[in-house]
Parts: C-alpha cells; sequence; structure tokens
C-alpha cells in the first residue's frame, strides 16, 4: 500500500531534505557554535603536533639539546591535553545539538500525523509512520552528531594542512594533495548512484515493521487459525527482502573504499620514496621528513573520515526526504478563511445532494444524498453492509468533506464553523473502539480530564457498565491493558459510549455502538440514551443493525448502495418499503434461530433438546 496517494501528496519544497535538516541547527546556533570552536581547537592542537616533532628531532635531537627536547615534549603534552579536551567539546556539543533537532523533528512529525486528515491515515501503513519517527529520524540525528562533524572536521584539516604541507615542499606537496581530487570524485559518484539504495532499505524495513505490527496485533488470531508457521513464513520472506537490500548498499560500499585504500597507499609510497631522496640530497632535514609523514597521516585521515560518513549521509538523506514527506503532506480537512465558532445547534441538519467518493475508491459510496432534520429529532441510519450509513455520520464532523453537495447545520456549511470548535461540540462512539492505556476513569475522562469521579460514575452508569466497574478490585482505577485488552467488545463499546456522553456534545452520533452487546443491554443502554438525547442534544443519530433499536426513532433513513431510498417511521416503512421489510425479515429468522440455542445454554442443555 502506497503511504500517500495522489489527493495527498506532499507540498514539495524546493530546499533539498538533508539541507532543511541542516537549517534546523538555526534553532540550536550556540550549541552548534560550540562544537565547531571545538573542532577547530582539536584541528589546531593537530596541526601543531608534527612540527613539536620536527623541532625536537632538527633541534633537539640532532644537536644533542636535551632542553630543546623536554620543552618540545612539554608542549606535546599540552597539545594532547587539548586534543583530548576539544574532541571530548566537539562530541558533546554536537550530540547536543543533534539531540535537539531529533526532538523537534518528532515533535513536528507527531504534531503533522496528528492534524493529518482521515483519507490520509486510511491509505497509510502505520509501520511506515513508525518507521519516520523512529528509524529515520534516528538517522538524521547520527548524521548531525557524528557524520556531519566528521565532514566539517575533515574539510578543515584538508585545508589547514595542505596550507602546511606547500609551505613545507610544494613540490612533495603536490604529490600528497593528489589524492585528494580522486578519492573526492569516487565518494561523489557512491553518493549520487546509491541514494535511491538507502532509500530503499528504509522501505524495507518499514514493511519488515508492517508484518510485526499485524502480528502483534493480531496474533490472537494467528493461534486461534494455528497460522504461526505461515506468518513465521511470511517474516522471514519480508527479512530476507530487508538482508538483500543491505547487503546491495554493502557491495556498494565495497565497489568504492578499497579503491580510496588503494590511493592512500600509493601516496604513501610515493611521499616516503621521493622525500627520502630530498633527505638524502640534504634539501629536507629528517625533522621535516617526520613531520612530512604525520601531516600525511593527518591528510589521508580526513579523507578516510569522510569515506566512512559518505553511507550515513546517503542515508540520512533518504530519511530526511521520508520525513518530510510526511511534513510536507497536504491536510485536505482544515479551516477555511474566516471560519467561525460553532456554538449554538437549532437543530436543523441538512444533507444537499451529497456525494461522496473515497480517496482512491472507483466508486461513489453516497450518491446525491438529501434531506434535513428537525430540532431534538432522533434519527435513525439503517442499511445493508456497505450501504453508507457510517459515510454520512463521518461528514457530519468533518472527517471527509463531500465531493458534490453540501453538509448544513441551521442554514451554514459544515466547512464555514472551525474544526475544533464543530468537533468539540459533536459527540461520537465509533463503530471501532479505541482505549488508551491508563486506569478507566481515564478513558471515560479522555476529552474531558477534569471530571469528577461523581460525572464520571454518572454517564458509566447511563453506558450500563459501572457495576461492572465497581465489581473490579480497584474499581475505576482498574489499568487497562494494551487496546483494551482483558475487557470484551461489549464492555469496551459502553467505556467508550460513557466516554462521548462525558464530552459537551450537542450532536451526538452514535455508530453502531452497541453492536458487541446482548439484545437485553442493548436495550437498557437504548432506553438510557432515549431520555438524555432528548434532554441534551439538537439532533441524535443512531447508526444500528438491529431494528429493535432503531424503532423508536422519530425518523428512520433507510440507505442501499449509498443512495437514501426511504424515510420515515418504523411503522411508514413497514408499509412502504420492500427493502426495509427484507431487513426485518431476515433480523427476525436471525432472533428466532438464535433463541434456541440462548436456552440450552441457560439450562445446560444441547440447543436441540
Amino acid at each position: 500500500m502506497a503511504l500517500i496517494s495522489q489527493s495527498n501528496l506532499p507540498e514539495k519544497s524546493a530546499t533539498p531534505p538533508i539541507w532543511r535538516v541542516l537549517q534546523s541547527l538555526r534553532r540550536y546556533a550556540w550549541t552548534a557554535l560550540g562544537a565547531l570552536g571545538s573542532l577547530l581547537l582539536l584541528t589546531a592542537a593537530s596541526a601543531v603536533t608534527p612540527q613539536l616533532f620536527r623541532w625536537g628531532i632538527d633541534q633537539g635531537i640532532a644537536k644533542q639539546n636535551l632542553q630543546v627536547v623536554l620543552y618540545s615534549a612539554g608542549w606535546m603534552v599540552l597539545a594532547a591535553v587539548a586534543r583530548g579536551l576539544s574532541n571530548f567539546g566537539q562530541s558533546y556539543w554536537a550530540e547536543a545539538a543533534s539531540q535537539g533537532v531529533a526532538y523537534d523533528l518528532r515533535n513536528k512529525i507527531f504534531s503533522k500525523i496528528q492534524n493529518l486528515s482521515f483519507s490520509y491515515h486510511d491509505q497509510s501503513q502505520t509501520s511506515q509512520l513508525l518507521t519516520r519517527v523512529t528509524s529515520d529520524i534516528d538517522q538524521i540525528r547520527t548524521f548531525l552528531s557524528t557524520s556531519l562533524i566528521q565532514v566539517i572536521s575533515s574539510v578543515v584539516t584538508l585545508v589547514a594542512i595542505a596550507v602546511i604541507l606547500l609551505v613545507m615542499n610544494w613540490r612533495l606537496a603536490l604529490i600528497t594533495l593528489t589524492v585528494v581530487p580522486m578519492a573526492g570524485w569516487l565518494l561523489a559518484r557512491f553518493l549520487t548512484r546509491n541514494g535511491d539504495l538507502f532509500r530503499q532499505v528504509q522501505e524495507q524495513l518499514g514493511d519488515l515493521n508492517a508484518v510485526l505490527q499485524e502480528n502483534l496485533l493480531g496474533i490472537r488470531v494467528v493461534k486461534a487459525f494455528v497460522r504461526e508457521t505461515a506468518e513465521r513464513t511470511r517474516y522471514t520472506r519480508m527479512n530476507d527482502s530487508l538482508m538483500r537490500a543491505n547487503m546491495k548498499t554493502i557491495r556498494a560500499i565495497r565497489n568504492t573504499f578499497p579503491f580510496i585504500f588503494l590511493l592512500s597507499n600509493l601516496v604513501t609510497l610515493a611521499v616516503f620514496g621521493y622525500g627520502g631522496a630530498e633527505v638524502i640530497g640534504g634539501q629536507f632535514s629528517v625533522g621535516e621528513l617526520v613531520a612530512f609523514n604525520s601531516y600525511l597521516l593527518l591528510i589521508l585521515q580526513p579523507i578516510l573520515l569522510i569515506g566512512f560518513a559518505a553511507p550515513a549521509i546517503a542515508q540520512a538523506a533518504a530519511s530526511a526526504e521520508r520525513v518530510y514527506e510526511v511534513v510536507d503532506a497536504a491536510i485536505d480537512i482544515r479551516d477555511r478563511p474566516n471560519a467561525v465558532p460553532f456554538e449554538t445547534c437549532g437543530g436543523r441538519i441538512t444533507f444537499e445532494h451529497v456525494s461522496f467518493r473515497y480517496p482512491g475508491a472507483t466508486t461513489e459510496a453516497l450518491k446525491g444524498v438529501s434531506f434535513e432534520t428537525k430540532p431534538n429529532e432522533l434519527i435513525a441510519v439503517l442499511g445493508m453492509t456497505a450501504s453508507g450509513k457510517s459515510t454520512i455520520m463521518n461528514l457530519i464532523p468533518r472527517f471527509y468533506d463531500v465531493t458534490a453537495g453540501a453538509v448544513r447545520i441551521d442554514g451554514r456549511d459544515v466547512r464555514d464553523f472551525t474544526l475544533k470548535s464543530l468537533r468539540s461540540h459533536i459527540g461520537i462512539v465509533f463503530q471501532e473502539t479505541t482505549l488508551f492505556s491508563g486506569t478507566l476513569r481515564e478513558n471515560i475522562a479522555y476529552a474531558k480530564p477534569s471530571a469528577s469521579l461523581e460525572q464520571v460514575i454518572e454517564v458509566a452508569k447511563t453506558a450500563q457498565i459501572h457495576d461492572f466497574i465497581v465489581g473490579l478490585p480497584d474499581g475505576y482505577d482498574t489499568i487497562v491493558g494494551e487496546r483494551g485488552v482483558g475487557l470484551s467488545g461489549g464492555q469496551k463499546q459502553r467505556i467508550a459510549i460513557a466516554r462521548t456522553l462525558l464530552t459537551d456534545y450537542t450532536i451526538l452520533i452514535l455508530d453502531d455502538s452497541t453492536s458487541a452487546v446482548d439484545a437485553q443491554t442493548a436495550a437498557q443502554i437504548q432506553s438510557a440514551l432515549d431520555d438524555l438525547m432528548r434532554q441534551r442534544t439538537c439532533t441524535s443519530f443512531v447508526v444500528a443493525q438491529r431494528i429493535s433499536t432503531v424503532k423508536t426513532a422519530d425518523r428512520i433513513l433507510l440507505l442501499d448502495k449509498g443512495r437514501l431510498v426511504a424515510q420515515g417511521t418504523h411503522d411508514e416503512l413497514m408499509q412502504n418499503s420492500p427493502l426495509y421489510g427484507v431487513i426485518l425479515e431476515s433480523q427476525v429468522k436471525r432472533s428466532t434461530q438464535a433463541q434456541p440455542v440462548a436456552n440450552g445454554q441457560r439450562t445446560g442443555r444441547s440447543p436441540t433438546g
């Protein structure tokens, strides 16, 4: 599944992603300057050390002057201390700046994920988003804390040492410096050819995480159908793909870096041969040759460091592109200019020739649906599976925007209201229940954390879940397992109903919210909700599969394949709608078939006897 659909293409920035990462260091300018200052001090201490060697050899050892030898040794100790301190400072400040940037990126991408529309999440892989927030951002952090500082240090060292070598012996310096452009060309070639390869590795990692996530979430299903072997095979296959992608990067490194090492060795031999001849000819002192060889090591080391940093830079560039794909993703549902707060609801909700198609779908979920509610009306929405019931509910709080037509509240298009005010006044219980880690009380008070325990208990009683909760050892302080594990589907649904009832809603939407509870409990919940809905709401919507749930509604909207085919009371639809009769007949048959089974379970007898 593609992470980003055509309708959610990123708002492309002209700035390359890796450069945008570097620009984010501006917020940590002083920390970055601390790392840069330490780097310059380290370079200076490293550059002066070979000169101390030259001085000690030529002016001390060669002339048998012990005082010069001792002085040079003392200065070398100071240079070593300076190198140690500056190396620590460079690493510390670079790591501090990189952690700050990673912190900002995590917050930025999480905030963007929170604001992205349902249409984006419908077509995105959770595993890929998780990989971006974790692995990709960690790659960027490693680049800033290690690879970037290595590259800058290497460039500064190369320039400084090149100048010193040219001053000492320009002919020998030219031989030494020939390795720089050749190694630079090899590294540039490596980066340009293998950027997509490192992106592929991150995508394969995301796919592997997808299989892992599905199995962790569906472990009960896997075990119930004895699919452990099949899932292990599937995971191994994805792991093999990741390993093959990683091996491609290793082969790319293998095809580049041995040549850099070969160049370094050849230059070392050339310097040794030419420099030795210069010493024999009396044009170069032994101390100068020792210093020159020391500088040779200092100039080869940056080249190797840049070489080692190149794969990390390529990986960070690929990761930055993936992170900014999410950060730049277009938000389909947003406030219009001059949007107004939604404050009061008169009760007139109007669908005007509404059509809607989900992003990426080939057919419309709704086709020309029109209806209008009256104040304090209880509207039931009924229909076969995939008839568009939940779609209607999703358009009222603007989880999606209509493809054609308009949804209005008291004559005003819902797109004219601010999203926060609109949704804060619409209470909705989704068909799929989601609970969060924490206590039962925290889950019920999720939308209103300041609610008192008395308020929590009141809505729990309405949702017929209070007796169950007080029967637990820790009552309302009972910790909910991950995703509500340990609770039945009906218990989770009732907690979700209580959570919604605690909000400051004026429009209430129950999207098949009692499908997981038994008929008796559903009737009790519905009875308690009926009075509450008529007291607190301007309009209530109930989406249900059971006709028994919607019989008491003021009006029933009957949907079929995305069209509103009938509307009216239960009695009116019984007389005028063949489809309503078909749905009622099928449910009566299921109820009749289920009755003997239920009786058999209660008496301990078999269903047939």
